[in-house]
């Protein structure tokens, strides 16, 4: 999810948001909701879910590209507007179907037999992030470009990484995924290319002359759509430069230094001695990180630091977890004080469950973990591990 993320509910929004084509053998998704900067609702998932399994056996369709027309986001998340009243309206199925369908979709497409191509552009924040990484795991590209923005900004709302997202920071180099999921902050198409979350650099404006190339050209196969793709991308001299100088290069030691440490209170420790000690530019990193972990939840920075250190099983059992995270963030998490305070009421000022890191027990955070759902009747049992 993503605080970004704020249209109205979904069960009031039934407009043809996903718009699927296929052409010149490639199965096109196009995401058409600028209005919700692209924010998922259930229709948008159950559609783009239809559309994959009605491609993914179909020889006529031999890769597919999810897209958007729209340059601001290419998906702001989910629409955690509708999660907050729902919660409040005490409509918990609501909620759970929601989840459930996402990370079915998710597992979908991180499992799809096919080349599935992301175009990212913009905003590429939660749910965003759910339709796009798994592109690295089907043979196909998450393609980057010079006005992508991209994160995981859970914490800020009292959330955690879903979307399978920690199985993929748990795989970045160093402990760079354990400082995106703690901290939620955005990073470029530098720095994304530098984390291993981004495969190639195509600019925003060579894209179109990219698309229409893409429809008329012949292919054979997948691999063909890939490689025609790859070649478009920016000159591989361009990305050895610009992915080193990016800012996750530029603070990687740092962000090892500190966020290898096994728990936010000993990440917080270690930052303030930094800060307390250096008047270098370490110090300045330092004393500005230590700002972003006191705005955030301290409940949900432990869960999430914890959610990537659990995450080196199965993207299943990675989105099981995540399952059941939700519900306990809603039930005894920050979630719906997160939501009021930024996307509500904004004032800003969340009344956090714990108001200290410090005071976040080991027990605390595995509570958050504990499942509502035996192992049978778990709604995504089925995901094939």
């Amino acid at each position: 999810m993503s605080q970004e993320a704020t249209a109205s509910a979904f069960a009031a929004d039934p407009g043809p948001y996903v718009l699927t084509q296929v052409t010149n053998r490639i199965g096109f998704i196009e995401l058409d909701r600028p209005q919700a900067l692209n924010a998922l609702s259930t229709s948008m998932i159950r559609a783009m879910q239809a559309v994959l399994d009605a491609w993914r056996d179909d020889p006529k369709v031999l890769a597919v590209i999810v897209h958007t027309r729209h340059p601001r986001a290419f998906c702001a998340g989910g629409d955690i507007r509708f999660l907050y009243e729902s919660y409040r309206a005490g409509d918990q199925a609501a909620i759970d179907t929601f989840f459930t369908e996402e990370y079915r979709l998710n597992h979908a497409i991180f499992s799809y037999p096919k080349p599935y191509i992301a175009l990212l552009a913009g905003v590429v924040m939660g749910g965003g992030m759910g339709i796009s990484q798994g592109a690295h795991r089907t043979g196909g590209l998450r393609v980057v470009g010079s006005t992508t923005r991209m994160a995981m900004p859970e914490t800020r709302i009292g959330l955690f990484p879903d979307v399978g997202m920690g199985w993929f920071l748990a795989r970045t180099p160093g402990a760079l995924g354990r400082y995106l999921a703690v901290t939620g902050e955005t990073i470029d198409a530098d720095s994304a290319l530098y984390a291993g979350l981004a495969d190639v650099f195509i600019d925003e404006a060579a894209r179109p002359a990219l698309l229409d190339a893409l429809q008329s050209e012949s292919f054979a196969s997948g691999v063909e759509i890939v490689e025609r793709i790859r070649g478009a991308a920016a000159a591989s001299d361009e990305v050895e430069e610009g992915a080193p100088r990016s800012a996750l290069a530029v603070a990687r030691a740092w962000i090892d230094q500190h966020f290898s440490r096994p728990s936010v209170a000993a990440i917080l420790v270690s930052l303030e001695s930094m800060q307390r000690d250096t008047a270098d530019a370490h110090g300045a990193w330092a004393e500005q990180t230590v700002r972003i972990l006191r705005e955030r939840s301290p409940l949900s920075m432990a869960v999430s630091l914890e959610a990537v250190s659990l995450a080196e099983g199965s993207m299943a059992d990675v989105l099981r977890r995540d399952l059941d995270l939700t519900r306990s963030s809603f039930a005894q998490g920050d979630v719906m004080e997160g939501i009021r305070a930024r996307i509500i009421d904004k004032d800003n000022d969340p009344h956090w469950r714990f108001a200290r890191i410090g005071d976040v027990s080991l027990a605390d955070v595995q509570a958050m973990f504990r499942s509502p759902w035996g192992a049978a009747e778990h709604p995504l049992r089925a995901l094939p591990d």
